[in-house]
């Protein structure tokens, strides 16, 4: 079949089964953007392109599939760098195609030419710079068979505007072989007999759920294997989902922010079976001190993590889900009194270290995020951006499902809740989702609400507007001699009236006691809606492992 090599692109995109292609265009790809306009799938224009990297992005961590997006060249892939690197960090699959100057141009400083090829290769899992109509069909199957197997990650394919403009055939392959990579590579599955042995000796154990863990099928049997050990979880940042946080055996979130009864119990457990994370330095606290008294299992399927940060006593390759399944199924079903002792040691935690009360001067964050968790349906998808609301979430709001609470991890990246959210919705369509924001990140891509309104998707933004960046505003009161330098940021405009003028219905609450009423009228608006609530400035995120310490030694209200 003869047709232009940006055809193709549209061709290999509809043959992937892609539903949504979020992009903006530009002179290097206007060619692409003309196939896309008979395309059976939807192109949804966002208004920038870190914003349209982020919206595949929140649409791959909620659906499973592969996000998609397209830049222009020059500024436009530029631009899209830090979605890359987003979503490198937190192993989502995306596959970015990008345009590119003519390939005699290339190597000219030609009008908005740059090496994106070059700059993107730390960000991702994969580059590939086409440089003939021949190379284009394997190169896209290619990206996506990368993206989605084994650990998932990013692949850019940047394309020259000659290439997509150039006349071939088009003959989509089924499979492609790469040196070096075996998508469907073996795993590694024998250790899980001595994992079994280990996890049924144990008195002490805890299972810390990673990213890996947040699929449907690995939740079901990590809820399973954890309910038949009587052991209780401890999940990460990325693996908050995966475990149902209102179940006993729940411990929440470990880590810098992590609950009391979390770090306890990894500080004082005998064995540790660590799935599906990669012990991130925010997690672990010092490293030199963590799980002192633990032997530690690490599951993960990419071997490149196994004791790269712990060492670990038993490193096995494997996918979370077949390791959970395994370990389920091997297991006996004889409950030992020594984890009974274990469990009630847990509960003392949880009863030492309660919620911090309701303060009534203002909105209380905490309270705002309770309540929006009681509004909400167990199915329905919170997406955060980053900063101390982030945090708050990660501690009040508790997932039941796997896949609902959705947050950059590794990067930490301000500006990609709204976005994200943009993605979740399309993923779900006509379905409401919540996106959770402070000041300071709202106004880093604050373009995307008329997105929202343009597509009148149901996105609800609650913005905790504590009028400055809250989280480096916290380190400095505590660590740095409360020295606010340029965090403090007084309230210059209504977030609630810019919102407003960009087609939002729009609400600004004051006091604790407007919250509920307020919240469940703008989650009941069919299209979009922000409410923010005042926050006082002094408001901290507890509790909190000082930077660099153990994650048994936490500030908490009363000892801070």
């Amino acid at each position: 079949m003869k047709m232009t090599g940006a055809q193709m692109i549209a061709k290999a995109l509809e043959k992937e089964g892609v539903e949504y292609v979020f992009g903006i265009p530009g002179g290097a790809v206007i060619p692409l953007f003309d196939a896309l306009y008979d395309a059976p799938f939807k192109v949804v224009l966002t208004r920038h392109e870190q914003a349209a990297c982020h919206a595949a992005d929140g649409y791959a961590r909620t659906s499973g599939k592969v996000g998609v997006c397209v830049a222009t060249s020059g500024p436009g892939a530029t631009n899209i760098m830090t979605g890359l690197a987003n979503a490198h960090m937190d192993s989502v699959p995306l596959v970015v195609i990008t345009g590119q100057v003519a390939t005699g141009a290339i190597g000219t400083d030609a009008f908005q030419e740059a090496d994106i090829y070059g700059c993107s290769l730390p960000l991702v899992k994969h580059s590939f710079l086409v440089r003939s109509i021949k190379e284009l069909p394997s190169a896209l199957k290619a990206a996506f068979i990368i993206a989605s197997t084994r650990r998932p990650g990013p692949v850019l394919v940047d394309v020259p505007v000659d290439v997509q403009r150039a006349i071939g055939t088009f003959e989509y392959p089924e499979g492609v072989t790469f040196p070096g990579y075996d998508p469907t590579m073996p795993e590694e599955t024998e250790g899980l007999k001595d994992a079994v042995a280990m996890l049924e000796k144990s008195e002490r154990p805890v299972i810390l759920a990673g990213g890996g863990c947040n699929n449907s099928s690995a939740s079901k049997w990590l809820i399973e294997l954890a309910k038949k050990a009587d052991c209780p979880v401890a999940t990460t940042l990325m693996g908050k989902g995966s475990f149902p946080e209102t179940d006993p055996l729940a411990l929440g979130m470990a880590g810098m922010h992590g609950t009391p009864q979390a770090n306890m119990a990894l500080t004082e457990s005998d064995l540790i079976l660590a799935i599906g994370t990669r012990f991130s330095d925010r997690t672990t606290g010092d490293r030199r001190a963590f799980a002192p008294k633990a032997k530690v299992i690490h599951i993960d399927i990419d071997a490149a993590e196994l004791g790269k940060n712990i060492k670990a006593h038993l490193p096995i390759r494997c996918h979370a889900e077949m390791a959970l399944k395994t370990l389920f199924e091997s297991m006996g079903d004889k409950k030992s009194e020594a984890r009974k002792k274990w469990l009630s040691q847990i509960e003392e935690a949880k009863r030492k270290f309660p919620p911090e009360p309701t303060s009534n001067h203002g909105v209380d964050p905490r309270e705002a995020i309770r309540v929006l968790r009681r509004l909400m349906g167990q199915e329905e998808h919170l997406v955060t951006e980053v900063g101390q609301h982030q945090m708050w979430a990660a501690l009040h709001w508790k997932a039941l499902k796997p896949r609902t609470f959705i947050t950059s991890g590794g990067l930490g990246t301000m500006g990609f809740g709204i976005p994200a959210a943009i993605g979740v919705a399309f993923a779900h369509e006509g379905k409401p989702v919540t996106c959770l924001s402070g000041d300071g990140s709202f106004f880093m891509n604050m373009q995307e609400l008329e997105t929202c309104a343009r597509y009148n998707l149901p996105v609800h933004i609650v913005v905790l507007n504590n009028c400055s960046l809250g989280m480096v505003r916290q380190w400095q009161e505590l660590f740095w001699n409360e020295r606010y330098a340029s965090t403090c940021v007084p309230q210059a405009c209504s977030i609630a009236e810019v919102a407003k003028a960009m087609g939002f219905k729009s609400w600004v609450v004051k006091e604790n006691n407007d919250l509920e009423r307020t919240l469940k009228e703008a989650l009941e608006h069919h299209g979009p809606t922000l409410v923010e609530c005042m926050v006082p400035t002094q408001e901290k995120v507890f509790p909190m492992v000082p930077p660099g310490g153990k994650i048994g030694n936490f500030l908490y209200p009363e000892n801070k």
